[in-house]
């Protein structure tokens, strides 16, 4: 009997691919749990040998100085007489009978078995997947169910939901399928492998696969824009001037890229060199449409595109496939529009700059055109560029220059000042305030009654022709203006 109970835990763990200590540990568990029923009450300890198989029960008992349970404590006087050598907290082991299993007591040895078996599995699965998330697998289906597919890897079973399949792609129970690790996720009910086909990383792995130079770090991909099953595009970077890194990715004839796009079901895949100029990226990803001119913001993380009439729906594509993937491929919000919309807009900009610094700056028509054809169109332009720029237009000198900046950034503080909340009175209209403490708290971002309320004295002790006092009583009247002492 002894030896075949080494013999089942040898057989469970070659059948579940688990370690055969932990299989004799469960045993020890299931024998200690079932041994409880006989020795209720009782501190039950289960040992197997490793080598004979022989299973031991012992009643376990603690040394204490105060016995609270008389079952499994006894007093130091009381361990002495068993071992000599016990102190406080000692653990006594004494031999018990082995028990008789009956039904209900095997019942649970079982269950406690497979409990430790379970958990061992899942252990393991975590153990074999988690350091691959990333990588390509290969399995084989095997069942399908409400349109998730579920695939055996061998070691462990994964699951690829309906969104992680290619749109019209279907597999039927024992087809081979190669698939993306996406996710390992540890759960209560046991641990799930997530695969996928859809996701981009299969895209980036079936091209290190296919292409040495990625392998050997001479071409990498720097990122992916995937519409599954229908179109990507990849941004691919060379380290070396004498490898064109399109072209090692396309391969001879294409055959690289065709490998890629058979393995995707006709997926059309877009090779993009990357480069840093963000201009020249936005062009080169919104290929094969032809750009007429492009305009850079990045205040606003936006390039707008002009193309022409005839090359306006390549550039947006089927359903805006083609400006969507190349505005995520390139991280900039990509407006496109016609050479005629562009126009039209460009013409709105000028107008509205020229109204803008006749009335901001008290310039006429002619000086509001020159300084718009210089590239001025706003008022932080002229405020906050070097004076020599404005200087070197034709027709002006530094002192002229001087004045315009000088005019822009009034304009500015004024419109700042005036951008309070409504109903309020601006910085200007406190009493005791000048111009030249309202441009000294706008550098301090002070620029409106309810912002100088919130302020503390100390935050303005560094204004020199501030003092303290008069800093006090500003604080104060704006704290006033803001109603902060009505009742």
């Amino acid at each position: 009997m002894n030896v075949q109970l080494l013999q089942v835990a040898d057989a469970v763990a070659r059948e579940k691919n688990v370690d055969r200590e932990l299989v004799i540990e469960a045993m020890e568990q299931a024998i200690r749990t079932a041994a409880r029923r006989t020795y209720a009450g009782k501190h039950v300890e289960a040992e197997m040998d490793r080598q004979t198989g022989e299973m031991r029960l012992y009643h376990v008992r603690t040394v204490v100085e105060e016995v609270e349970d008389p079952e499994n404590e006894l007093t130091l006087d009381e361990a002495r007489q068993i071992d000599p050598e016990a102190e406080i907290g000692t653990e006594l082991r004494e031999p018990l009978p082995p028990i008789e299993m009956g039904r209900i007591a095997a019942q649970t040895a079982k269950q406690v078995i497979n409990q430790k078996i379970r958990e061992a599995e899942r252990a393991r699965v975590v153990a074999e997947y988690a350091p691959r998330v990333g990588e390509l697998i290969t399995g084989i289906v095997k069942r399908v169910e409400r349109g998730n597919v579920y695939v055996d890897l061998g070691r462990g079973e994964a699951v690829m939901y309906r969104e992680d399949l290619l749109p019209r792609e279907t597999f039927r129970q024992g087809d081979r399928v190669r698939v993306y690790l996406r996710e390992v996720r540890n759960q209560p009910k046991g641990p799930l492998v997530f695969v996928s086909r859809a996701d981009a990383g299969m895209v980036l792995r079936l091209f290190e696969q296919e292409v040495p130079e990625i392998q050997d770090g001479i071409v990498s991909i720097q990122a992916i824009a995937r519409d599954p099953g229908s179109r990507s595009k990849i941004a691919v970077i060379s380290t070396d001037p004498a490898v064109d890194p399109v072209g090692a990715c396309v391969g001879m004839r294409g055959a690289r890229v065709q490998a890629v796009v058979n393995e995707l079901h006709g997926e059309k895949i877009d090779i993009i060199e990357w480069t840093d100029d963000p201009a020249v990226f936005v062009v080169n990803a919104l290929a094969p449409a032809e750009i007429e001119r492009v305009l850079v913001d990045e205040a606003r993380n936006t390039i707008e595109v002009a193309v022409s009439e005839d090359n306006l729906a390549m550039a947006i594509g089927r359903r805006g496939q083609n400006v969507r993937l190349a505005s995520e491929l390139t991280g900039w919000n990509i407006e496109i529009m016609s050479t005629g919309e562009e126009r039209e807009r460009r013409q709105e900009e000028i107008n509205q700059a020229r109204a803008l610094f006749r009335e901001a700056l008290d310039i006429d028509e002619d000086f509001a055109l020159l300084l718009v054809e210089e590239g001025f169109l706003t008022l932080e332009d002229l405020a906050y560029c070097a004076v020599e720029d404005i200087a070197s237009i034709e027709g002006l000198d530094m002192d002229i220059a001087q004045e315009l900046q000088k005019r822009a950034r009034n304009a500015l503080l004024d419109r700042a000042l005036n951008a309070g909340a409504e109903g309020q009175p601006s910085l200007l209209d406190l009493p005791g305030m000048t111009r030249e403490i309202a441009e000294h708290l706008a550098i301090r971002d002070i620029t409106s009654v309810e912002a100088l309320a919130d302020a503390a004295v100390d935050d303005l002790e560094d204004i020199e022709i501030l003092g303290r006092e008069q800093a006090e009583a500003l604080i104060l009247a704006a704290r006033e203006a803001c109603g902060w002492f009505d009742e």
